[in-house]
C-alpha cells in the first residue's frame, strides 16, 4: 500500500506537526491543535483517528508543559471542535470552514475562561466573577484577555486554512489520499 494512501500516515503527520509546533516560540494559543481538530472531524471517516489526534497530541505535549486542573476544559474544547469539523464533512466550503473556525475559538474561549474561573480560586463563584474571569480571560503574562483571544483566532483561521487548503492541494493534484 502506498503510503501516501494511508489515513494512519496523514493522522501521524498531524500529530508530529502539531506537537512539535507547540515546543516552538508561538504568542499564545496560535497553534494549529484546534485547526488541526477541525480538520480531522472533516476529512477523517474514522471518528477515533479524528477525536485521537488533537488529544494524543495534546496528552504527548503536555507530560512536558504539565497538567493543571483546568486542563480539561482545554481537551474538552477540542472534542467539540472535532464534531464542528464533522458538520463539515458533507459541505466542505471556504464560508463554513471560517465559520466553523470562528466558532471553535469561540468555544475554546468560553471553555477555558469558564474553567479557570470555577478552580482558580481567583474569582468569586457568582456572576459577577464569572464576568470578570472572561473580562480578565486566562492570566498570560503581559497579553490583554483581547490579545488572547485574538492570539487563538488568528491561530484557528491561520492553521486552518493551511489545513484545509493544503489538503485540497494534495487531493486535486498530488495524490487522492485514500482518508475513508
Amino acid at each position: 500500500m502506498n503510503i501516501l494512501k494511508n489515513r494512519y500516515f496523514y493522522a501521524i503527520v498531524l500529530i508530529i506537526t502539531a506537537g512539535l509546533s507547540r515546543f516552538l516560540p508561538h504568542p499564545p494559543n496560535f497553534t494549529p491543535i484546534m485547526a488541526m481538530a477541525i480538520f480531522g472531524g472533516a476529512v477523517f471517516s474514522d471518528k477515533r483517528i479524528a477525536f485521537a489526534v488533537p488529544i494524543v497530541t495534546m496528552l504527548i505535549t503536555d507530560l512536558f508543559f504539565g497538567f493543571y486542573s483546568a486542563i480539561w476544559s482545554v481537551y474538552l474544547a477540542f472534542a467539540i471542535s472535532v464534531l464542528l469539523g464533522m458538520s463539515l464533512k458533507s459541505n466542505i466550503k471556504i464560508s463554513r470552514i471560517l465559520l466553523t473556525s470562528l466558532s471553535a475559538s469561540l468555544i475554546f474561549y468560553l471553555l477555558t475562561n469558564f474553567a479557570f474561573w470555577l478552580s482558580s480560586g481567583l474569582y468569586p463563584l457568582n456572576l459577577a466573577g464569572l464576568n470578570q474571569a472572561y473580562l480578565m480571560g486566562l492570566p498570560f503574562f503581559r497579553y490583554t484577555p483581547v490579545e488572547m483571544f485574538s492570539f487563538s483566532l488568528m491561530g484557528d483561521l491561520f492553521f486552518t486554512s493551511i489545513f484545509f487548503g493544503a489538503y485540497l492541494v494534495a487531493e486535486k493534484y498530488i495524490v487522492k489520499p485514500q482518508l475513508s
